[in-house]
């Protein structure tokens, strides 16, 4: 098979870049130092490149999993040149094709399976895509979005113009233009970079895997810090339409609160949340598989596998029961004419049977936990 030639333009670009930032950070720092407002503005350029790339390219445009205001889109497009990310077309074009066709090594443009270097940013180092480059047959949707097709065709433009602009604007302001460049310019543009390429890199190689052993994509809290929320990827690899990534309320994802926030301000609307139903199965099947596997290994397991799935079968009852009731509490507390008293009585009936599968779960946890451990 003949080897894809090499694209100069990004080798150079990331070569570049990467020293600019390695040398020029610390000649300023030890020759004129960063004050406040220079790590601030750094900051705030991070999450600004970053979120538009989030919130923007990957859960508005690639997956659809909410709508937002043609003002939020627009400050989307310019943020996505800011962190020069290619078009939101491009990008969720591609992004669409990964979810796809995910580990295949030929047809997933970042593909995990053909390791980290590949997938981070070698995908990109050469022209794997051919003439399948530019292809956005699975982007109809976006192809009608006026903004996106707005950005698309002068996002060259507004790279050089965010990419100047903005650390100039900044410079002018707090009075250091040259510090401004460096940091909120070449630092923030090559951190960003890097911190986004995470996600089709260490998220499908670092953490666990709750929701499903399907893909490489895994879970993992830590990166979440660096990639503003997006650190949760196995979760987002079978529930890709949902617009968290982080669905506990600890979990760390900006991206989701800047979202839920927008929807409170009238900016957002239509959020898409996988049901409790659907995500609580997902877990409970992927840790099934999980403890079948290891138990078919040992010997007159036969007894242990009966127990298993027996206890499995039970905690889907109980979870359809609950999610059941809890379906019946959101549809009664919009009915202004059901009487009180039922409304308390279905709400009694939500909390013992949350309690009862509450109970189940703990007990199916302790029953895998408890064969996993068994010696082979």
């Amino acid at each position: 098979m003949k080897t894809p030639p090499i694209i100069w333009t990004n080798v150079l670009f990331f070569s570049l870049s990467f020293f600019a930032a390695a040398t020029l950070v610390p000649w300023y720092a030890i020759n004129y130092g960063f004050t406040l407002s220079h790590w601030l503005a750094f900051v705030a350029c991070m999450f600004y490149a970053g979120l538009s790339i989030t919130a923007g390219y990957h859960r508005l445009w690639a997956h659809k999993a909410y709508d937002a205001h043609p003002a939020i889109q627009m400050i989307f497009a310019l943020g996505g040149a800011f962190a020069l990310q290619n078009s939101a077309l491009h990008w969720s074009s591609d992004h669409r094709v990964h979810h796809g066709h995910v580990d295949d090594p030929v047809k997933d443009p970042y593909a995990a399976t053909k390791g980290f270097w590949y997938s981070h940013i070698g995908w990109m180092l050469r022209d794997y895509q051919g003439d399948s480059y530019g292809d956005y047959s699975n982007a109809r949707d976006l192809q009608r979005n006026p903004i996106v097709m707005w950005q698309h065709r002068h996002y060259l433009k507004l790279v050089w113009l965010t990419n100047l602009g903005i650390p100039l604007v900044l410079g002018l302001i707090f009075g250091d233009v040259l510090g401004m460049m460096i940091l909120a310019g070449v630092l923030r543009l090559v951190l960003s970079q890097h911190f986004t390429f995470f996600i089709n890199s260490l998220a499908h190689i670092w953490g666990s895997r709750p929701y499903t052993e399907k893909n490489t994509a895994r879970d993992n809290g830590f990166l979440a810090l660096f990639t503003y929320g997006e650190g949760y990827h196995n979760f987002h690899h079978i529930f890709a339409s949902d617009y968290r990534n982080g669905i506990k309320w600890y979990h760390y994802d900006p991206t989701k609160w800047m979202i839920r926030t927008m929807a409170a301000l009238g900016l957002a609307s239509k959020l898409k949340r996988t049901p409790v139903e659907r995500i609580e199965r997902a877990k409970a099947e992927t840790l099934l598989n999980k403890t079948q596997v290891k138990l078919a290994k040992l010997p007159l397991a036969q007894d242990k596998l009966t127990l298993l799935q027996q206890e499995y079968e039970m905690l889907l009852k109980k979870l359809q029961h609950f999610c059941a009731v809890q379906k019946q509490l959101l549809e009664a507390k919009k009915d202004a004419m059901l009487a009180q008293c039922d409304k308390h009585a279905l709400v009694h009936q939500y909390h013992e049977l949350e309690k009862a599968w509450q109970t189940q779960k703990q007990a199916w946890l302790a029953l895998n936990a408890r064969l996993l451990k068994a010696p082979i």
